[in-house]
């Protein structure tokens, strides 16, 4: 009889990851990228409904896009921060803006955030959920 491999940390389907993110192809292309990787994948399509579901069943780790309308992924980095439960939650802010000001990047850190640019290719996005994931 073979023994079963030794499971990885960031396999468990119990990990989940919320994308939140406005653009509904993006979302969609992450979660299922995420899930073929045996990631649990949450999506919310604005910030408003990526703190919602945060507070309601709180996520292992947040990839969050930086420019959204009404609030942006700085705003809601400060708000999730602002919630005891949600405090430590590893995040990744992804964006296209190559120009986001010194001070922003800054901020963003100093929240604890980690900041990619977009396009992800799937082996920087897994890497990125995994490293997350094992913060």
């Amino acid at each position: 009889m073979i023994a079963p491999a030794e499971p990885r940390p960031f396999e468990a389907a119990t990990r989940t990851i919320l994308i939140v993110d406005d653009d509904r192809s993006v979302a969609d292309t992450f979660a299922r990228m995420l899930k073929l990787e045996g990631f649990g994948v949450a999506t919310a399509l604005s910030a408003e409904a990526g703190l919602t579901l945060a507070r309601e069943s709180p996520p292992d780790a947040i990839i969050l896009d930086m420019r959204m309308p009404i609030t942006n992924g700085l705003q809601f980095l400060r708000q999730l921060r602002s919630h005891d439960s949600l405090s430590r939650v590893p995040v990744a802010i992804v964006t296209g803006d190559y120009f986001l000001s010194e001070p922003i990047q800054h901020e963003l850190r100093s929240l604890g955030a980690a900041i990619r640019f977009k396009p992800l290719w799937l082996e920087d996005l897994i890497a990125l959920a995994k490293t997350l994931i094992n913060a």
